[in-house]
């Protein structure tokens, strides 16, 4: 139970946090994405396709369209077209703003305000999963003070874009897959599936996912406690435990087509018209193809829904062939950095949550090697058992793309690594009880 001072705090400082994003929408003009993600939220609703700003999936453009909707708008759609690696959204975001005129940024307004329960929900799951794993209500509430006041959060939870719902959801995903590790159940393996599914529509580089939840899972699986020795009653306790996470992913998959109503799923590979050399084996990048036609995978039906896998070719077409100079510390360049997105946080984020970063590190590290068999530190009290979820994901999602280095922009790319660090930092309360 969660004392009825700390929930104060905790409402508290969570209002903040929604006052804070409510009154910076009103006061930002719209950034250069957001007229583009609302048409793109508007058309996903008017007419049922999903081609526009592809490169993202369309949950956050969904929700941010509703009010927008309700309150009426005019649009002309004549600049819209269809074509391989074809991105007319961002004049039909322009064509959105030039036909509404000032009535526009009251538009964007409360669209801005819809996408807010997102960083709440980020918020909850710090809070929440701090408190939880560090065993302390104060853990929480520092987790939560971190999310709700950092300046990256701040900036990114107004608006109609995906990186803070895929900040939040791919938190709540791991936190959802630990909570099933401690205890696995049909019910945890099942919310935990939704989860993903919802994660997987914020964000395409949340793909990762479906990789590393398992690579995760399966050594907390293997050693779970067996009251008989032997092979074969382990692999009877065992084998439930996978089909849980096995049937959890297939739920994810289901959410994520589900909402994209099933447009164009189980495509076959031979059908799809892909633009990036990765997919097409193109000498140059943005010449259409399809590199899989001639091989034994061209009749392979793909799961997924046909505009998530275009969007993800496009995306790869931009990291491959980008006409825009990127810029770090002075320096004007084309093509990127592989330590951009590293220096970037060193930059961006506040020097006081980089200190306790820094601190609650070696206090687990030095916890963990401390400790033996299940361990649990007399230091600082760090359950080993999934602790590797609060690193693993953040981890390969950070390593993913840092690893394109075909431009260097947008900090935001590395944004949902923030919740898992303000996660960690929530086990310095542990130092100061």
């Amino acid at each position: 139970m969660i004392g009825g001072r700390y929930l104060f705090i905790a409402g508290l400082l969570l209002s903040c946090h929604v006052g804070l994003l409510a009154y910076a929408a009103t006061r930002h003009s719209p950034t250069q994405d957001e007229p583009a993600h609302l048409v793109a939220g508007l058309s996903h609703w008017e007419f049922g396709r999903y081609e526009l700003y592809r490169v993202n999936p369309p949950l956050v453009r969904l929700i941010a369209a509703v009010p927008v909707l309700l309150a009426g708008y005019h649009q002309d759609w004549m600049r819209f077209y269809e074509a391989p690696g074809a991105r007319p959204e961002f004049d039909l975001g322009r064509d959105f703003i030039q036909a509404n005129g000032e009535r526009s940024l009251w538009l964007v307004t409360i669209a801005r305000w819809a996408c807010i329960p997102f960083s709440c929900c980020g918020a909850l799951f710090c809070f929440f999963w701090s408190r939880e794993l560090w065993r302390s209500d104060t853990a929480g509430l520092i987790s939560l003070t971190l999310w709700c006041f950092d300046p990256n959060i701040l900036a990114h939870g107004e608006l109609i874009t995906p990186d803070c719902a895929a900040s939040s959801f791919g938190l709540g995903t791991c936190y959802c897959f630990w909570r099933w590790v401690q205890q696995p159940c049909w019910k945890k393996a099942m919310i935990a599936g939704v989860m993903l599914g919802l994660t997987e529509l914020t964000k395409t580089s949340w793909l990762i996912l479906f990789a590393v939840i398992p690579v995760v899972c399966l050594p907390q699986l293997i050693r779970t406690e067996c009251p008989e020795p032997g092979i074969a009653h382990r692999f009877r306790v065992v084998l439930p435990l996978i089909v849980q996470l096995v049937s959890s992913h297939l739920l994810a998959l289901f959410v994520l087509n589900l909402v994209y109503t099933f447009d164009g799923t189980f495509t076959p590979l031979r059908d799809y018209q892909f633009v990036s050399q990765s997919l097409t084996g193109a000498s140059l990048s943005g010449t259409p193809g399809n590199r899989f036609r001639s091989t034994s995978l061209k009749d392979f039906p793909v799961p997924f829904p046909k505009q998530y896998i275009l969007g993800i070719d496009v995306q790869k077409h931009d990291f491959e062939d980008y006409r825009d100079l990127s810029y770090a510390h002075g320096i004007w360049k084309r093509g990127g950095w592989w330590y951009y997105y590293a220096y970037g946080l060193a930059v961006k984020m506040p020097h006081g949550t980089q200190i306790l970063l820094i601190v609650s590190l070696a206090l687990i590290f030095s916890g963990m090697l401390v400790s033996s068999v299940y361990a649990v530190c007399d230091f600082c009290r760090v359950p080993s058992k999934g602790i590797a979820f609060l690193f693993v994901p953040p981890l390969a999602l950070f390593l993913m793309v840092s690893s394109q280095v075909g431009f260097a922009q947008h900090v935001r790319y590395v944004l949902p690594v923030m919740g898992f660090v303000f996660v960690i930092c929530g086990v310095s309360a542990r130092q100061a009880q």
